[in-house]
């Protein structure tokens, strides 16, 4: 911490009282009799904190106030004076002053007045620098990393901008492949044109071939009207295929047709219709794995690999936690309409001993929950959810039993604490075990866990 102070004091024997306290504290102070005295230091050396008088021969202490602050806009002031009152308070307050000591004061609290402001000083001029990083060749848009993966990301996406080809983006939930989606198609030619989202996941398997290429008026039950699917819908844009990995084959089977041939018929038509559509598909899943046990079309994955962005896991890239909540820090700010808070250092330490298993998604729903809760304008450790709370690393903290253990029980029984945990939900349960839903569904059935009830009875069976 920097623990330069600067004392503005017309009385002589009390400037020298006040740095010779907080000298043999550890501060380093310099002094001045008034404020001109003052702005001239401040235009010359760079102070994080101002101990002024507020009556000072010519102009006073919130004058000094002033024309400090538009010197340098994070400087901390404290105001003293002998001739304290409500009134004073508040007007020096709503000026910016960090606090107001009102003489006589004590050591003590002339000490812990200044440590207090010296380290909101410090958190400030901490933010103020990863902000000038973030603003610099860490960030690509909405996507922030400086780590050698997310430079890597960084590289592909620069070149996926400038051209037409199929881009493939793989990452677990909550890494941002929507986001580099985003970017790719907003930063190139086509950015004028539409940018439409699919949700392959989503879509029931007898409604896909309708969502992806329309329907004519009467081509089934509850077909009342004709309607353009979502390749027609980003004719000239992008198409995004989110969790193109869990489409059923026979979907997979209609989708290389258009992608291959550029060409399209309606449900209930014979009449084929060209159209130009760029596609960035993104899946959690490994894709290659699929390939292999016959759950995914290797020509479709050959299609879809011409350019593949892989977005590493939050617990991959701890290096980049500063970045990413000095980013977020400014967008939630602005999203909730408030100044953006203060982060404390014990704030990032628990962060980086986090596992992340909702990734970014998790850290930004973590960080507006703080700033809701936090109200001092101040994020500390205490306003985190529970689960931060904990001092034990939640990486590498597990040693292995001088006996020895076997894995298959261990799994089976994480599995199961974490269904305990979640309720049963099986999408919560996948995410505190850093699993997709697909694999944590392929291993309760291997294990032949019951979500519902995940403890078995004492004979061993699962009521």
């Amino acid at each position: 911490m920097d623990k330069q102070i600067l004392i503005i004091e017309d009385d002589r024997v009390q400037r020298e009282i006040l740095a010779d306290i907080l000298q043999d504290d550890g501060y380093h102070c310099a002094t001045a009799p008034d404020a001109e005295s003052a702005l001239d230091l401040l235009k010359s050396r760079e102070f994080p904190l101002l101990l002024t008088d507020l009556r000072l021969p010519g102009m006073d202490g919130i004058g000094l106030l002033r024309e400090a602050r538009r010197l340098d806009p994070d400087i901390e002031v404290i105001i003293m004076t002998a001739h304290g009152s409500i009134k004073t308070a508040v007007a020096a307050m709503r000026e910016g002053a960090a606090d107001y000591l009102e003489k006589p004061f004590d050591k003590d609290e002339l000490c812990m007045v200044v440590e207090r402001a010296l380290e909101r000083a410090e958190l400030r001029r901490q933010n103020r620098s990863l902000r000038e990083l973030v603003q610099r060749e860490t960030a690509l848009g909405n996507i922030v990393g400086q780590c050698a993966a997310m430079r890597d990301v960084f590289e592909r996406v620069r070149r996926a901008v400038g051209v037409n080809s199929t881009v493939l983006i793989l990452g677990e939930s909550g890494t941002g492949k929507e986001l580099v989606a985003r970017h790719i198609h907003f930063s190139g030619p086509r950015k004028n044109k539409p940018f439409v989202v699919v949700n392959c996941a989503a879509i029931p398997e007898h409604l896909v071939e309708s969502e992806l290429f329309g329907h004519e008026k009467g081509a089934f039950t509850g077909a009342e009207t004709s309607r353009p699917g979502k390749f027609e819908l980003a004719d000239g844009g992008t198409l995004f295929l989110d969790e193109i990995g869990d489409m059923r084959l026979e979907s997979q089977t209609k989708l290389l047709r258009a992608l291959q041939d550029g060409v399209i018929e309606r449900v209930g038509s014979a009449k084929p219709r060209q159209v130009n559509v760029r596609v960035i598909a993104a899946t959690n899943c490994n894709l290659a794995r699929r390939v292999a046990e016959g759950q995914f079309r290797r020509d479709l994955y050959y299609r879809l690999e011409v350019l593949t962005i892989s977005l590493p896991p939050l617990r991959d890239r701890v290096e980049d936690l500063p970045l990413l909540v000095a980013h977020l820090r400014e967008k939630l700010a602005a999203k909730l309409g408030i100044t953006p808070p203060v982060i404390a250092p014990d704030v990032l330490d628990a962060f980086r001993r986090y596992r992340w298993p909702g990734n970014v998604r998790e850290l930004e729903h973590t960080l507006e929950q703080a700033f809701v809760l936090c109200g001092d304008g101040r994020v500390t450790r205490s306003d985190l959810p529970e689960k931060f709370q904990e001092h034990v690393p939640q990486t590498g903290g597990f040693r292995l039993p001088p006996g020895g253990l076997i894995l298959e029980d261990l799994e089976e029984d994480l599995i199961r604490q974490a269904l305990e945990r979640s309720g049963g939900r099986l999408k919560e349960a996948a995410e505190l075990l850093g699993l997709t839903y697909k694999t944590l569904q392929y291993r309760l059935k291997k294990h032949d866990i019951d979500r519902r009830s995940p403890r078995p009875d004492q004979n061993g069976d699962t009521p």
